[in-house]
């Protein structure tokens, strides 16, 4: 991590407690740590909040291993919960077209035709995986409602005069968006059941999921640009050029797993193909083989493929290309809510994600810890506004008239546009550690004393540097 990502939150302690699961279990859930969670100083006040967070524990995305002597299950029996649930239909021999409930049960069906209850899919959210995205839903609940109270302990529907087409048209304080993915889709449901479950969804209030056709979506990097892939593929081979050499010292212990095969970034299977069978079974306790758990296996995996994956973030262009839009996406919000205030209702922004959002998001703003995520990790952005008792500017010491002139601020104070980015400031979060940005960290780019605080105008700027102007032009093949 870059000397930018040192944690001032004090809680080394507590944090060194929480992240122990993640030496003993690689790749485990770390809980969200809600008592140790630094307050911000007091001039400061919580206004808006996004998080992106990875999904939870899931089986592997493809079978690998399963054969002697690795013996990874090619069946995984860990997917026995949420397998019954109602769907909403339309009769088509139903004139009014209204909606009917009809009981539905998933089941896995093996190539000869056999079905096994609790058979997870590839890639599918395990029961462990469904447990800890529902508590990391209640932990936000402990935190941004019962702790900080930031967010309403109930959501209300406004009315039937506020639905349109079935939805609420009223601009709501939460926004919840997952990308295209089952797992990420069924990590979001637990989380939103755990923040707000439905005794404290009142008059009929029904969550709002949003998700974005491909075209769309800025979740992840590596959708529709062109020119992303093609650099992407470039620093594939250069990292396989560099790693495959070190990784060659580990067939003597490895290749015998993989069928004799050498193991190597663009081997069969790949590098990341075994980091990502290795890291699945082990944080979902399945056996795996124990030369896997010596110190210096998958550690040296695990930098090969990070440098893989996410070497091309060290270069401008794919920082722009990869999480540009994503970036802007947050900016945009934050200025919204920086320059509305109160009536911008906009509170919290959750976003169910990947591994590969998290670690671009890190790596683009030059504090990644060149560590893969782990299951539920999560990238928190908070903004903040100076209160107006702090503002040295309402200070009545060394004005005759102060007194006069403090009670005209006071008069004047909800018809004043509040400020747009001076007294604003960000917060970045990640696995319970503040990340004070290189960005800011100038004298003046943060809160004095407080450079995790960084300021919305040097944000601002930086995001702005980050964003493509001519998306199509920059994504062409040539990059124009």
């Amino acid at each position: 991590m870059s000397s930018g990502a040192v944690s001032s939150d004090g809680h080394g302690a507590r944090r060194e407690e929480l992240t122990k699961v993640v030496r003993t279990v690689p790749g485990a859930t770390v809980p969200l740590d809600v008592e140790g969670y630094p307050i911000a100083p007091p001039e400061l006040e919580l206004e808006q909040v996004h998080i992106y967070v990875r999904h939870g524990e899931r089986t592997p995305v493809r079978v690998r291993m399963s054969d002697p002597p690795a013996n990874i299950p090619e069946r995984w029996d860990l997917c026995k919960t949420a397998r019954r649930f109602r769907a909403a239909v339309t009769s088509n021999i139903n004139v009014t077209n209204a909606m009917e409930e009809v009981t539905i049960r998933k089941v896995i069906e093996s190539a000869n035709g056999d079905i096994e209850a609790g058979e997870c899919l590839l890639g599918e959210l395990t029961d462990l995986g469904r447990q800890n995205t529902y508590n990391f839903g209640r932990a936000l609940r402990r935190l941004y409602i019962d702790r900080l109270r930031f967010l309403p302990d109930t959501l209300r529907s406004p009315g039937t005069n506020a639905f349109r087409d079935g939805l609420h048209s009223e601009p709501s304080q939460v926004y919840f968006r997952s990308t295209n993915v089952p797992r990420t889709i069924e990590s979001l449901h637990e989380i939103i059941f755990g923040l707000y479950p439905s005794d404290k969804c009142l008059d009929g209030y029904v969550h709002q999921l949003r998700i974005r056709n491909g075209k769309d979506e800025n979740l992840y990097g590596n959708t529709v640009c062109k020119r992303l892939e093609i650099l992407e593929l470039g620093f594939a081979k250069a990292a396989a050029a560099a790693w495959n050499p070190v990784l060659e010292a580990l067939d003597g212990k490895i290749s015998k797993y993989i069928g004799g095969n050498p193991v190597r970034l663009d081997g069969r299977p790949r590098a990341s193909g075994i980091f990502d069978t290795i890291r699945s079974a082990a944080a979902n306790s399945m056996p795996v083989p124990k030369d896997f758990n010596e110190k210096g296996v998958m550690d040296v995996i695990e930098k090969a493929i990070v440098h893989e994956w996410y070497g091309g973030y060290d270069t401008e262009e794919v920082r722009r290309l990869g999480m540009g839009p994503l970036l802007a996406d947050i900016s945009e919000k934050m200025i919204s809510k920086a320059t509305q205030g109160s009536t911008n209702r906009l509170k919290l922004l959750l976003h169910s994600t990947h591994d590969t959002c998290l670690a671009a998001l890190c790596k683009t703003l030059d504090v990644f810890d060149e560590k893969w995520p782990a299951f539920t990790s999560s990238v928190t952005f908070e903004l903040f506004r100076k209160t107006s008792s702090s503002d040295p500017r309402d200070s009545t010491a060394g004005h005759e008239s102060s007194g006069s002139l403090l009670s005209w601020q006071t008069i004047l104070s909800p018809f004043r546009r509040p400020g747009l980015t001076d007294q604003h400031y960000v917060r970045m979060r990640y696995q319970n550690r503040s990340l004070p940005l290189p960005l800011c960290a100038e004298d003046g780019k943060h809160l004095p004393g407080h450079p995790e605080f960084c300021t919305l105008t040097a944000f601002r700027q930086r995001i702005k540097e980050l964003t493509p102007v001519n998306w199509e032009g920059e994504c062409s093949v040539n990059g124009k």
